[in-house]
């Protein structure tokens, strides 16, 4: 058990100031990556590269977040998660403007700074708003999820207006905002705790446990994997998945793109309130539904895809909320709960960067090549969030 002669004492937040520095950290934490995805034709003509070569500059970073899983939560444990979290953005930050310089190595390393500096941001976040906001946890775990949605909006919709007036490379760095007003609001709101440098401290329940040899991590793990190689792989095919199912125009399949992307929104704020008010269990059946609904609804009745896309854009925004939520319940101290978040994002992480490119194989694979093949690669993928998702929230108690 640790003594109180191990552990330095913690001095209170100011939570509003906290929930501001959240809430910046969290605009980081997607945006620098879609913001690539409005302006790749124009980064492809600027370096003189094939399609596949601009593809890893969305694909590389969530392979990131999965390799990078690990030591950025050593180094969290080592440097304690506020300083951990500048250390990140400042990796951010330099691989933003490094991702601009000239060539395709910088702009690919750069990709990849980008990733590791977000991946400390998916680990840290969760961490310190299950130690410092505990009776609050479900709400800001949604405010956080949605926050990063938002952060998406922003730059899908702003890149290239911004890039039409002064070019793709400064429109990308023009999202380095963010990262400045995070690092500022970050430190004035965190510069006032003394924690050890060792590790997190924790509430005495004794040594932290091995994810790695607990049921319910495993399950989450597997939920998040089946959750992000969901994700990604309708977040690259869908567009062009609709042109083909139902002959859509550009325009209107990237209105569908929209509504999977906007509902999460939604979808982030509004299951914490039922979690809170009835249960996490309760919480994750609309969302293992709503998900389902997409490619199940896509291979039966294409023809209703803006509801199919609704119900799929919320589930996916609850499923991130409730999967970590669940990670808060089932550890027992920020020790753990650093350990377990970054065990489930390592192993979902690795399993998400699979999706876009076995979606596309499997379509291109067909003979002639036909999407119903990819969705049930998604629906199968899907089944597995909901089963290990199930086993995972009514195991907690156990725990």
């Amino acid at each position: 058990m640790t003594t109180s002669a191990q552990r330095r004492p913690v001095v209170s937040l100011g939570s509003p100031l906290l929930i501001a520095a959240i809430v910046l950290v969290a605009l980081n934490l997607r945006a620098p990556l879609v913001a690539v995805s409005p302006v790749v034709d124009a980064i492809r003509a600027d370096l003189g590269v094939s399609a596949a070569v601009a593809g890893l500059l969305t694909s590389l970073p969530v392979l990131a977040f999965a390799l990078a899983s690990p030591p950025a939560s050593w180094m969290i444990g080592r440097l304690g998660p506020e300083r951990a979290m500048l250390v990140g953005l400042g990796v951010l930050g330099v691989g933003t403007v490094l991702r601009s310089s000239d060539g395709v190595a910088g702009a690919l390393f750069g990709t990849v700074l980008i990733g590791a500096g977000i991946t400390v941001g998916n680990i840290v976040m969760p961490v310190v708003i299950g130690r410092d906001f505990p009776h609050r946890s479900g709400a800001l775990l949604g405010i956080y999820t949605a926050t990063m949605n938002v952060g998406s909006m922003i730059t899908l919709s702003l890149t290239v207006p911004i890039a039409a007036g002064v070019g793709w490379r400064i429109a990308l760095c023009t999202w380095l905002v963010f990262a400045v007003a995070a690092v500022i609001v970050w430190q004035l709101a965190t510069r006032r705790r003394e924690e050890s440098p060792q590790d997190l401290p924790d509430d005495g329940a004794g040594p932290a446990r091995a994810p790695g040899r607990r049921l319910v991590p495993w399950l989450l793990l597997l939920a998040f994997g089946g959750q992000s190689f969901s994700y990604y792989g309708l977040t690259a095919w869908l567009p062009e998945i609709l042109r083909d199912l139902r002959g859509l125009d550009a325009a209107s399949a990237g209105t569908a793109s929209s509504l999977f992307q906007i509902l999460a929104v939604a979808g982030a704020l509004v299951t914490p309130l039922v979690a809170r008010r009835a249960s996490l269990r309760l919480a994750f059946i609309p969302v293992a539904a709503g998900f389902l609904a997409l490619p199940g609804g896509l291979l039966v009745a294409p023809g209703l895809w803006p509801v199919w896309c609704s119900l799929a854009g919320a589930a996916q925004g609850g499923g991130f909320t409730v999967i970590f939520a669940a990670v808060l319940a089932a550890s027992r101290d920020a020790t753990e709960n650093r350990r377990t978040a970054a065990f489930v994002q390592g192993g979902g992480y690795l399993v998400g960067a699979l999706g876009p490119w076995l979606v596309g194989a499997v379509h291109e694979a067909g003979s002639p090549p036909s999407w119903q093949g990819p969705l049930a690669v998604v629906l199968g993928a899907l089944v597995v969030l909901a089963v290990a998702g199930w086993s995972a929230v009514t195991r907690l108690r156990t725990q």
